[in-house]
């Protein structure tokens, strides 16, 4: 007579080969911490802050690098802008500039208050194209760090 394992061993077992297979996928080519992946019709833009949450009253850098969404080749030289907005109607946005690296651009916000800030970005390959908007996402900005504090 063969045994075999009970019912709820072969399904512990089945889902343990698949959570192991979905981990195996999942150790693909990391992404940096924080990486946020936005798209246009043309782009698909990686947005990467340089610190963790965004205080208000601090100067927070952004590094954007954007490719052709089909092509996937960086987008040289192109033109765009970081843009935000609090339920308060406060408005900040700044340009992108572009390099050093090939396909990548750098730029700083500063948040005047703390809260939840509606963010987006708009980017154009070059000034005879229109611009592209990504879809809005919410940034949670903490409390200004008092003086002297560490």
């Amino acid at each position: 007579m063969i045994r075999t394992a009970p019912r709820g061993w072969r399904l512990a077992a089945g889902a343990l080969g698949v959570a192991a297979a979905l981990g195996a996928a999942a150790c693909g080519p990391s992404r940096p911490l924080g990486e946020m992946r936005l798209w246009t019709d043309d782009f698909e833009i990686r947005l990467v802050a340089d610190s963790g949450r965004p205080r208000a009253l601090e100067t927070v850098h952004y590094t954007v690098r954007v490719v052709d969404k089909e092509t996937k080749e960086p987008i040289v030289n192109g033109e765009g802008r970081i843009f935000a907005t609090n339920s308060s109607g406060k408005n900040t946005w700044n340009g992108l500039t572009y390099g050093p690296e090939v396909g990548t651009y750098r730029t700083t916000m500063f948040f005047v208050t703390s809260g939840d800030w509606a963010m987006g970005v708009q980017f154009r390959r070059d000034s005879t194209k229109a611009l592209q908007r990504t879809g809005d996402w919410m940034q949670s900005v903490g409390n200004a760090t008092p003086p002297g504090a560490p």
